[in-house]
Formats: structure tokens, C-alpha cells, sequence
């Protein structure tokens, strides 16, 4: 098999399981913070990576990559960006505006920074250099995947937005104001899981390491918002299941 049909094949492989897989880095960060607060970790710098307000830093760095989701997903239209099927890729249209104007791939730059708060709690700057070379080679093959089945698509109009844009970091010179208005009811209903996620990741951290430590001055912004969170997806669980509250024609 060419190199290009096997990357294709193993980054589809990725994008099917793309739910299932990162709890694998999700655990071997876990592994590697309470190894840390175990047995004491070497930083760069001379800090305390349990201090409060580095602690909030971190999931200020996460609710970014939530804030990059929430952007794309609001203002895209049905069959497009956002949570697509298990069986494959879906593509009704091609987006090109907005935040596509900016980078070709933009929820995975919000996937980066949301698994990049957690990583930033470690403290330490080579798991972090380790962690963000993981992602790549992670969500290149599945960027490269998604490429594919755009290009097959869509054919030139596709090559002719692509040339002019970069795949991951964005650039902002030549921005296209969306086509549609920024829907929130989409939002609730395609990323409803991200704020208690973020929130329940965060504090799994910080009472397993407190433990670890045997230590109980828990940072209970991350409890309540936990608790929160949870509170909010089930009522958002409910309305998406139960009613016709969330649904909007063409998003």
C-alpha cells in the first residue's frame, strides 16, 4: 500500500475512534501529574505548579480551546463542523468563512488547547514539548484523512481554498465574515459536554493529587464547577432528547 492511501486509511482509523483514543493521553498525563506529586518533579522554572492562580491559568488555557470550538460550531452550518458520525466524515458543504478564513482546521486547534490545560498542570516543560509533538502526529493523519475526503468532494473549489490557508495555525490577514449567524442553540446541542468535561478533568487532577500527597486544601473552584457542569448537561441532555427546544432548521 502507498504511503498516501495507508495514511489516509490510518487516519480515518483515528477520526472513527477519535473519542476513545485521547483518554489515552488523558491517562498518561493523569499517570505522569500524580507521579509527579509523588516523587517530586524538575521544572524550568522555579515555581509552584499547585499555586492558585497557575491552577486557574491552566483551565483559563482549556476554556479557549472551548472558546475556538464554541466559534466554529456556532456559526456552521448542518453536516459540517462539530461532532460528525462514527461511520465517517461528513461534508455538505465546504466552510470558508468565519474562522475558516483563518485556518483549515480550526476545531482541532481548540481540541489542542483544551487537552493543553490539563498537560500545563504537570509543570513540567518537556512532557508539554511531549505532549503537544503526540497531538500532532495524532491529528495530522487525521487532518490528512479529512483532506482527502474534502479534496475527493469538492474537487478544485476545495484546492483553491486550501492553497491560501494554513492547516493549524491560523492567519489572520485575510478574514471573511461567516456567511450565517451565530447559533446558539447549536452550540448547546453539538458541545454541551465540554464545560463539565473541562471542569470534571480538572478536578480529578487536583483531588487525586491532593490525595497522592495526602492533602485536603482541594481547589474547589474546579468541585463546584464540576458540579455545575454536570447539572447543565443533563438539563441540555434532556432538551436534546425529550424536545424540539435545540433544534434549528439548516444548523
Amino acid at each position: 500500500m502507498a504511503l498516501q492511501e495507508e495514511f489516509e486509511e490510518q487516519g480515518n482509523w483515528l477520526f472513527k475512534n477519535r473519542s476513545l483514543l485521547p483518554l489515552i493521553i488523558l491517562v498518561v498525563t493523569l499517570g505522569y501529574y500524580l507521579y509527579s506529586k509523588k516523587v517530586g518533579t524538575i521544572f524550568l522554572a522555579d515555581f509552584n505548579a499547585d499555586d492558585f492562580n497557575y491552577q486557574m491559568g491552566c483551565l483559563l488555557v482549556g476554556f479557549f480551546g472551548l472558546l475556538i470550538r464554541i466559534y466554529t460550531v456556532g456559526y456552521t452550518p448542518e453536516k459540517t463542523s462539530g461532532r460528525n458520525e462514527k461511520g465517517g466524515q461528513l461534508a455538505e458543504t465546504l466552510n470558508s468563512t468565519g474562522i475558516y478564513s483563518l485556518v483549515r482546521h480550526p476545531l482541532y486547534v481548540g481540541n489542542y488547547f483544551m487537552w493543553l490545560g490539563p498537560a500545563l498542570l504537570t509543570g513540567n516543560f518537556w512532557f508539554i514539548v511531549s505532549f503537544t509533538l503526540l497531538y500532532w502526529l495524532y491529528y495530522e493523519k487525521i487532518m490528512f484523512a479529512e483532506e482527502q475526503f474534502l479534496r475527493g468532494k469538492f474537487g478544485d473549489m476545495y484546492l483553491n481554498w486550501a492553497k491560501t490557508l494554513p492547516p493549524f495555525v491560523p492567519h489572520f490577514k485575510n478574514f471573511k465574515k461567516p456567511e450565517l449567524s451565530f447559533s446558539w442553540r447549536k452550540v448547546l446541542k453539538k458541545e454541551k459536554n465540554g464545560f463539565a468535561a473541562m471542569f470534571l478533568i480538572f478536578a480529578l487532577f487536583d483531588i487525586s493529587g491532593k490525595f497522592i500527597q495526602g492533602q485536603d486544601d482541594y481547589n474547589f473552584v474546579f468541585i463546584y464547577g464540576t458540579v455545575l457542569g454536570i447539572v447543565l448537561y443533563a438539563i441540555l441532555k434532556f432538551l436534546t432528547k425529550r424536545t424540539s427546544m435545540l433544534d434549528e432548521k439548516g444548523r
